[in-house]
């Protein structure tokens, strides 16, 4: 049984998988074709399809998450055993997102089974060569200054009811421990507020040595999240 699987602490059970796409990924952190041909590191991308297309282009990506500790059809047991909750939800709170790039709950599904197919078709190739590796903020398994680009999608600020503002303060210094700049989107929670860590945060960096920028992006899916945070030092 998935529940009963589990690996250095983590279940499977607790993860619902849920997958972006490349065109969503460069969008959300405005990823410019300078940027793309960087190295970068994704952190907590779970089933995305970023590092599998990025990869095929030539691009230099590693991306980390707990759930990469499993093996392909595991996860895709558990996006399966998830997916239909998940639809569910979304139809229950359509009026929080905006239906513009993405038409409809059932484009949103296709938009997003299509990414997850995406990563675990190369999800065992990309483990071998140490593109997927599994691991978690706030603890990093890389040297310092190892990556140009860190990227943290749909992890801290949107969880701020889960994590505390100290987490999300360690797991921003850890990204800026191992690249040069971080990007962080959405600055949102789950419920559509502005994150209660954000200003603790940014004002703690600001006061250490790092330049803090907000900037809009060319995406909004969940209403009022088109911006993204942008740290890196002075």
């Amino acid at each position: 049984m998935l529940d009963r699987q589990s690996s250095m602490g983590f279940t499977l059970e607790k993860v619902v998988p849920w997958g972006r796409s490349y065109e969503e990924y460069v969008n959300m952190f405005g990823l410019s074709e300078v940027d793309l041909g960087l190295r970068i590191l994704g952190c907590g991308d779970g089933p995305a399809a970023f590092n599998a297309v990025l990869t095929k282009q030539g691009g230099n990506i590693v991306s980390v998450d707990p759930i990469y500790v499993f093996e392909a059809e595991q996860i895709r047991s558990r996006i399966s055993e998830t997916y239909e909750s998940v639809m569910a939800q979304m139809c229950k709170n359509q009026s929080g997102y905006v239906w513009e790039a993405i038409p409809s709950v059932e484009q949103l599904g296709s938009l997003r089974m299509s990414a997850m197919e995406i990563f675990l078709t190369d999800f065992d190739a990309g483990k071998k060569e140490g593109r997927y590796i599994p691991g978690e903020l706030p603890s990093l398994p890389f040297k310092n200054g190892n990556f140009d680009i860190a990227l943290s999608s749909h992890f801290l600020f949107l969880y701020s009811a889960h994590l505390s503002a100290e987490f999300h303060l360690h797991a921003l210094q850890e990204m800026l421990r191992v690249a040069r700049e971080v990007r962080v989107f959405p600055m949102l929670t789950l419920d559509g507020a502005s994150s209660p860590h954000l200003h603790f945060v940014t004002e703690y960096l600001a006061n250490h040595g790092f330049a803090v920028e907000v900037k809009r992006v060319p995406y909004e899916f969940q209403r009022g999240g088109n911006e993204m945070l942008l740290v890196k030092p002075v």
